[in-house]
């Protein structure tokens, strides 16, 4: 054991009770939260705008400031971007996050001086939990990469702009640099299949302990590795033994990187966005992600189904129950109030607050009234898979409606790694099993006015080509997992068998 993995454990435990004494005293700290935000941004632009002066409790914060997506703010951030100061929080961002929309375009998400120790501080606290659990801190000692985007920063009104991971690389502690890889000029590189052979050939012959990213361009590192050397991702790097990973469900993806890898090793979830780190895996025994309940973000959950109503219902941290389906919402120190992220989440425990989650407010099928959320979807898919020994590379999931005497359906774009031997036998499971876990799919089944969803094959590397085609192979590039209409779905017919 070297000095830095030594030194790691005793701040862990520090770091770790810290976390653990916090869980205790989540909704005060909400309520504090509350408070610091509300009076801290009450002279900026926003704060005048919507009474901020005024507003003494969560209750009149809810009557003078209604939930917003980034095209409803938008107008503030182009003040921002003239160069204003104090317009959504006090002074001008440190930085601009820049995230593509599938509305907006490329959103610009500002990060202040107040909120950068939450993007900074989350992913460190994670390890730091994982050591002090496990008393692992053995990774420390070897190469560590993180699949990121650019850090190459352009400038905007005089503030750098770039992709979160890439702003956040500048940030890594200099105890870690040393540890790094890839090298900043590989990693500088915005082709992503350029760049993966690059990070290929600088981390081959390393000690790879630590790997990090989003699971699908991991896996496709993973493949690039055991094309070049012929062997498992474990046997070349036989310390490789933490992998951290977020953005996509990671439960559709983890049979085959752990297969690729050869064993089981241990896994830290995150939950990070260019709006915020808002939850992490701080448990290898308990299910779901700990709420990031005292980092200056202060939450309300929506239900679900209410997202889109003109007046939804608003509840705070104090207010939620275990197991309902939340759009979250957040305020915090970079200036966004009561910015409807597009994620929802499910609380798995109030005790400490933990969560999962479960899917989109916009990736959803209702095409019919069925309501289907992709946590349904990718749980039927992984039942059927598991029950059949089926490998699914990637997958996605689109309405087709009536066309002639034919009834609408759901169509499933599946890329296999594991054919199942019997096509159809499988596809009734996947949709017997979203039928137990949709009742409205159950009822439209039943009630013969909606058939039995069909399976579209998609060829080999098809999903990863088709990203490829619209400019977003690799980084932070998610596929939705479900869509409401047919766009996805007819861009993907070129690339099905």
């Amino acid at each position: 054991m070297n000095v830095k993995s030594l030194l790691a454990r005793p701040f862990a435990n520090y770091i770790y009770n810290k976390i653990s004494k916090g869980t205790e005293t989540a909704v005060a700290d909400q309520q504090g939260i509350f408070k610091s935000l509300v009076k801290a941004a009450k002279h900026t632009e926003f704060g005048k705008d919507h009474g901020f002066e005024s507003i003494q409790s969560y209750e009149d914060f809810k009557k003078q400031v209604p939930i917003r997506d980034y095209e409803q703010i938008k107008s503030y951030i182009e003040k921002i971007k003239e160069g204003r100061q104090n317009v959504l929080w006090k002074g001008k961002p440190i930085y601009f996050a820049k995230t593509s929309g599938t509305t907006s375009g490329v959103k610009y998400i500002p990060i202040t001086k107040d909120s950068i120790p939450n993007h900074i501080n989350s992913a460190r606290d994670a390890l730091l939990c994982y050591i002090a659990q496990t008393g692992n801190s053995e990774f420390t000692n070897g190469k560590m990469i993180f699949l990121s985007g650019s850090p190459e920063l352009e400038r905007i009104a005089g503030i750098p702009t770039g992709r979160l991971s890439g702003i956040v690389n500048h940030h890594v502690p200099k105890y870690l640099r040393g540890n790094q890889l890839p090298s900043y000029e590989t990693n500088c590189i915005d082709d992503w299949e350029t760049k993966l052979d690059k990070i290929v050939a600088e981390t081959f012959n390393q000690n790879m302990t630590l790997i990090s990213g989003i699971p699908p361009w991991m896996q496709m590192y993973f493949d690039r590795l055991t094309e070049k050397s012929g062997k498992k991702v474990g046997e070349l790097f036989p310390d490789f033994n933490l992998m951290v990973q977020g953005g996509v469900n990671f439960e559709p993806y983890k049979a085959k990187l752990y297969e690729s890898i050869g064993r089981k090793i241990d896994c830290i979830e995150l939950f990070p966005a260019s709006e915020g780190f808002f939850a992490f895996q701080d448990s290898q025994t308990e299910p779901g992600l700990l709420l990031n309940t005292n980092s200056g973000i202060y939450f309300e959950f929506v239900p679900a189904d209410e997202i889109f109503n003109e007046n939804p219902t608003r509840l705070s941290l104090a207010e939620v129950k275990v197991g309902e389906n939340y759009a979250l919402i957040i305020n915090n120190n970079a200036g966004l109030w009561a910015y409807n992220l597009g994620d929802t989440i499910k609380f798995v425990s109030v005790s400490p607050y933990r969560i999962v989650v479960s899917g989109r407010t916009k990736h959803f099928i209702s095409a019919f009234g069925e309501h289907v959320i992709a946590e349904e979807v990718e749980a039927a898919l992984l039942q059927a898979a598991n029950e059949e020994s089926v490998k699914i590379t990637e997958f996605t999931v689109a309405p087709m409606v009536e066309q002639g005497n034919e009834k609408s359906y759901h169509e499933w774009f599946i890329e296999f790694e594991k054919l199942p031997e019997n096509m159809d036998a499988f596809r009734e499971k996947i949709d017997n099993h979203l039928r137990s876990k949709n009742v409205y799919y159950d009822d439209l089944i039943g009630g013969n006015i909606l058939q039995q969803l069909k399976i579209t094959q998609v060829r080999k590397n098809g999903f990863i080509d088709y990203m490829k085609s619209i400019g977003k192979l690799g980084g932070q590039n998610k596929l939705p997992r479900l869509s409401n209409d047919r766009k996805i779905a007819n861009d993907l017919k070129p690339y099905s068998l």
